[in-house]
């Protein structure tokens, strides 16, 4: 009785520590995704009180995200290197600290430098939630719920910037919109100081600087390109010269990895394991997804309907509600049915749920219109993000955990940040939303194809 009562302690305490370090990550993420998109709203009065110019001003989002995508390769091999918990830790206390900076910044150019070093931040943390998952949750239905629960952390991080960012801005100010990642930063660090085992890495190895500065400075490059192809056309020098740098550097970095780095920075063994390679080609397509629903659903409603931003936010919330269960429902499936049959059914979802958005003009009206249709997108969406991020690192090897976490990322948000450029193209001055609802549905049709003809079995699968 004595020993069994033992066992049952233990057993508790294990599974509170799980269950705590699971809330751990969560919160990272949705911080993470939060801050992608809470300034949005606060940006008019950002400008009024610093003085920025319309083109400076982007930078405020700009600078985040292209930091973020960026580095978050040298994010993911420094938390294999280095200790996933280390890394957390210290990308929590940069992201706080420029938080920090940024709801104190006087001048333009010390917020933009703030949210800079938020991305940098950012890019350190979200690998090592990753390779947390992978290296703390083993068994595989315990994986499933946890990637279920980390996916629907950042979706709902990722809509409730919208409300947040209005109901921040319009009851404190727009310094709040970063401020407040100062004390939620403290409490996480508190908690991974609790929760994060301390054990020494496994290896020590020197970091390969060679492939870090080729690999980022060609990620930043192309991602840096194709965001001025919202204000020039694809052939002028302000597109063309960035991206054709950073292909060239991706390229020298491809180089490098393969012929001179003894210890490289992205080990290209990792592409020999088929569910990383075709999980990180179906997540650079799903970025286009996840920017066509939520940022140009978000266009359609305010420059189509007339909605102000608040109300806004509030109408994509039932879509963010249903893609949060779902998520969280798709975990339980996916041990039972399989990645294949999760990642078909979610794209039939999205590929129906597009054509229809894609129908909807100004006198469609909300229910039919919108609500329809992205409630659909948003069941397609919760079925397949957490499945390919699964895929994507689920036969990460040891030691590798962080990386693999790492491209699984950064393929999501280069995805995101070419999809961005492409619809922005697709639709145009007429702001022809349907046409870029129907390519998203044709991104949509090819995540089937890929799916359907280019994944193997895997341990996700009963049957294979």
């Amino acid at each position: 009785m004595a020993g069994t009562s033992a066992e049952a302690a233990g057993y508790r305490t294990h599974s509170d520590r799980t269950r705590l370090i699971l809330a751990l990550v969560c919160a990272c993420q949705f911080m993470v995704i939060l801050d992608s998109s809470i300034v949005n709203v606060a940006l008019p009065s950002v400008q009024r009180d610093l003085g920025f110019t319309a083109t400076g001003l982007a930078w405020v989002v700009n600078g985040y995200l292209l930091t973020f995508a960026g580095f978050m390769l040298l994010g993911g091999r420094a938390a294999d290197l280095f200790g996933q918990r280390r890394m957390l830790i210290g990308g929590l206390a940069v992201f706080s600290a420029a938080s920090l900076v940024g709801g104190l910044a006087g001048t333009a150019g010390v917020l933009v430098a703030a949210r800079i070093a938020q991305g940098i931040g950012a890019a350190l943390l979200a690998p090592a939630t990753l390779a947390v998952i992978n290296t703390g949750f083993t068994e595989t239905r315990a994986r499933a719920k946890a990637f279920g629960a980390w996916s629907a952390a950042g979706g709902i991080g990722g809509m409730a910037g919208a409300i947040a960012g209005g109901a921040i801005t319009t009851g404190l100010s727009w310094r709040w919109v970063f401020l407040i990642n100062v004390p939620i930063g403290a409490v996480l660090i508190a908690v991974a100081l609790l929760s994060l085992s301390g054990a020494p890495v496994r290896r020590r190895e020197s970091l390969d600087l060679i492939g870090a500065v080729t690999g980022t400075a060609g990620l930043a490059a192309l991602i840096f390109g194709v965001m001025r192809s919202a204000d020039h056309v694809w052939t002028s020098g302000q597109v063309a010269g960035p991206v054709g740098a950073g292909l060239l550097l991706l390229a020298v970095f491809v180089v490098v990895e393969a012929r001179f780095a003894t210890r490289p920075l992205v080990p290209l063994r990792l592409f020999r394991i088929r569910q990383v390679a075709v999980g990180d080609a179906l997540l650079l397509l799903f970025g286009g997804i996840s920017i066509a629903m939520w940022y140009f659903t978000s266009l359609y409603l305010q420059n189509v309907l007339g909605y102000s931003a608040l109300r806004t936010g509030l109408g994509q919330t039932p879509a963010a509600v249903t893609f949060m269960v779902v998520a969280r429902a798709s975990a339980v499936l996916l041990p039972r049915i399989g990645a294949r049959p999760q990642i078909l059914a979610g794209s039939a979802c999205l590929l129906t749920g597009f054509v229809w958005l894609s129908r909807a003009g100004a006198d469609s009206g909300y229910l039919l219109g919108v609500l329809g249709p992205t409630l659909l997108i948003a069941i397609g969406i919760g079925l397949t993000f957490p499945t390919l991020m699964a895929v994507a690192t689920a036969d990460a090897p040891d030691g590798d955990a962080g990386i693999v976490g790492g491209l699984a990322g950064t393929a999501n948000q280069v995805g995101g940040s070419i999809g961005l450029a492409i619809f922005a193209t697709v639709a145009g001055t007429n702001a022809a939303y349907g046409h870029v609802f129907l390519a998203a549905a044709g991104i949509a049709a090819m995540i089937a194809v890929v799916a359907s003809t280019v994944m193997k079995s895997t341990e996700w699968e009963r049957n294979s």
